[in-house]
């Protein structure tokens, strides 16, 4: 059996509910499915140290990102991971190009680094090096925040609702451009998604997280054969 890449069993205290959360995956592409309210975007804060669990722990290959019994809660900075979010959050103030060359300032020297050259190409990113954030259309950001996300050579990509924002032709497009990301394989990624196609589309593997918890795990073809989710 493969390592696990995601080893995550975490507890904590919800608005609304208890969190109590557990999966092992060993695929280097998963997506985190359910309804709004989930508590999907928790479990992403907690992986990526933005919020802290009760208890348990979570661990990216060998790596103990938080373990509440040993002491252990790095902070976000260390625990090197490239966190997009549904806006992109670009600095207004700088170029595209500006932007992405930000993202090489937090490099995680531990990974191999991801040249720009391989980033550009894979998100057609050349023509936009020169504009800044406020001309560019609501795709576009998202490809700048993804590509800036990639060059700080994270251990994972963590995509968190990275659609939601944009309209159903920008959303096909940003699908095929994390398509081909996810060929690529230059590192492992997290979606988060209340969408049922962007899960199938984008994973490799699907989490069904409902009230904290996780309801099961699928490959994307037993996933495919899954009637229609609820509340979705």
């Amino acid at each position: 059996m493969n390592m696990a890449f995601l080893d995550i069993n975490i507890t904590g205290r919800l608005e609304t509910f208890s969190l109590d959360f557990t999966a092992k995956s060993a695929a280097r592409s998963i997506a985190l499915f359910g309804p709004s309210g989930a508590g999907k975007t928790s479990i992403a804060h907690m992986i990526a140290g933005l919020l802290t669990p009760a208890s348990g722990h979570i661990r990216l290959s060998s790596v103990s990102l938080f373990d509440h019994a040993l002491g252990i809660n790095l902070p976000p900075r260390h625990r090197h991971i490239g966190y997009v979010f549904q806006d992109g959050r670009l600095f207004p103030h700088l170029t595209v190009e500006s932007n992405l060359l930000y993202g090489r300032k937090w490099r995680n020297s531990a990974s191999p680094s991801i040249d720009m050259a391989t980033v550009l190409n894979l998100l057609d990113l050349s023509p936009l090096l020169a504009r800044h954030p406020a001309s560019l259309s609501g795709g576009e950001r998202q490809r700048v925040a993804i590509g800036r996300a990639l060059l700080s050579a994270p251990r994972l990509l963590l995509l968190d609702e990275p659609l939601s924002a944009l309209d159903e032709t920008r959303r096909e497009d940003i699908i095929a451009y994390l398509q081909r990301l996810r060929e690529a394989e230059l590192v492992p990624m997290i979606t988060i998604s209340h969408r049922r196609e962007e899960a199938g589309l984008l994973a490799d593997e699907v989490i069904l997280v409902k009230g904290g918890q996780c309801r099961g795990q699928l490959d994307t073809h037993a996933f495919a054969r899954l009637g229609q989710p609820q509340d979705e």
